[in-house]
């Protein structure tokens, strides 16, 4: 009886030491956070999960969601990369952030294998937005660009242009509303960029240190600011209009015109199947005829955090996660354009972008925002200046911007 139980016993604790030793191994694979936005559709969480497996234990990727606005997101980054958090491993960084964390010591730069991953087959418009003093800080993810969407009920022909557009709104009465951003936040900010790359002009010149801002470029852009602010055609809610606030207006079916992301498509099919039957879609309308339209660029590039602990294991799964078959279930689940160009001829993927060729060639004209580490500033001194866009007035404004980005990029305090 004794010999039974000694055995018994010793038959426990080799399963206990056994269990122990399984928990450890567990416990002790590293666990990479990649912070990103709360990405709804699960494609990101998906990207994750295959990342981590493919691993083969190596590490593995958790997501920690950033809230879905973009100055929200980088408010709660700035303040834990500051304070050299060792939580954050992989960042989903903003196209506009690229300066201002690689200049404050924030992110890894690529070089190497990984660099060479990160180009392979990439849009130059996205890889560019990933580069800063000639060294690439990120991996191209996913990319986004604004069309112009309309009523094809309404609109035999889609307008060229911002000045056709108005008019051909005005003719059709309360129908004819555009849709577009007008809030004092990053989108009139993106939309004052692009109708002045549009025209030619920028905000600072290639340095990212001196304002460009050519006076006649910048008078036409505020003229056709204020002169479409202060059409009929101009939602009266434009002041307080940011995408979705579009979205949903075009959707009720009292808007003829909308400029918005590609995010809206799969929206309208769902929400709006009647209107869905009659939305067309053509390449944002451009300042001048003849002279094609360059709208600034969107999208989520990864970056690996220079406080990782693992920096190594983070490039590798950073790399993973922007792979060709992770862009591409993030565009067919969650309608995020791909940042790998041959993506674009794929059944799949022109099967959910009907509109492919339109979005790549877009991509290819895309202007990139203005790029400083001090853009956060820049951004806010041109939406607080240029709000709301029915009080503008070009020969004054153009002044009064001109002093405000001076300011921000002199960190003067003006905001």
């Amino acid at each position: 009886m004794i010999s039974i139980r000694l055995t018994l016993a010793l038959w426990i604790a080799a399963i206990i030491m056994l269990a122990d030793c399984s928990n450890q191994r567990r416990e002790s694979i590293p666990v990479l956070h990649w912070y990103v936005f709360d990405e709804p559709s699960g494609a990101f969480s998906m990207a994750a999960g295959r990342c981590s497996e493919d691993s083969q234990q190596a590490y593995k990727i958790e997501l920690v969601p950033l809230p879905a606005d973009t100055d929200q997101q980088r408010e709660q980054l700035v303040r834990r990369l500051a304070a050299g958090d060792t939580a954050i491993d992989i960042i989903g960084m903003d196209v506009i952030w690229t300066a201002e964390f690689a200049q404050a010591g924030w992110v890894l730069p690529w070089t190497g294998k990984a660099a060479e991953q990160a180009k392979a087959g990439r849009l130059d418009a996205p890889l560019q937005s990933t580069v800063y003093q000639n060294q690439l800080w990120a991996a191209p993810f996913t990319t986004n660009i604004q069309l112009l969407w309309y009523r094809t009920d309404r609109v035999s022909t889609p307008p060229a242009t911002w000045e056709e557009m108005i008019r051909l709104a005005e003719s059709l009465g309360e129908t004819g509303t555009i849709q577009a951003q007008g809030e004092r936040y990053e989108g009139l900010t993106v939309f004052f960029t692009s109708l002045l790359a549009s025209i030619g002009g920028s905000v600072l010149d290639v340095s990212g240190k001196q304002i460009s801002l050519a006076q006649q470029p910048t008078l036409q852009t505020l003229s056709m600011m204020a002169r479409f602010a202060n059409s009929s055609a101009a939602d009266r809610a434009l002041a307080t209009a940011r995408e979705d606030q579009a979205r949903l207006a075009f959707e009720s079916g009292n808007s003829s015109f909308m400029v918005n992301y590609t995010f809206v498509w799969p929206s309208v099919q769902k929400n709006a199947p009647e209107i869905a039957k009659h939305i067309g879609w053509a390449r944002w309308p451009s300042m001048m005829e003849g002279q094609p339209s360059r709208f600034t660029l969107g999208g989520i590039n990864l970056g690996v955090s220079a406080y990782t602990p693992h920096p190594q294991l983070a490039f590798h799964a950073a790399a993973c996660l922007a792979a060709a078959r992770h862009q591409r279930i993030a565009a067919e689940l969650g309608g995020l354009p791909p940042t790998i160009a041959a993506l674009y001829d794929e059944p799949e993927i022109r099967k959910t972008f009907p509109f492919a060729d339109l979005l790549r060639s877009s991509l290819h004209d895309a202007a990139q925002r203005p790029q400083t580490p001090l853009y956060n500033d820049v951004s806010m001194a041109i939406s607080r200046t240029l709000h709301p866009m029915r009080d503008i007035e070009p020969q004054k404004d153009s002044v009064r911007l001109r002093d405000a980005i001076m300011r921000a990029l002199n960190s003067e305090g003006l905001l």
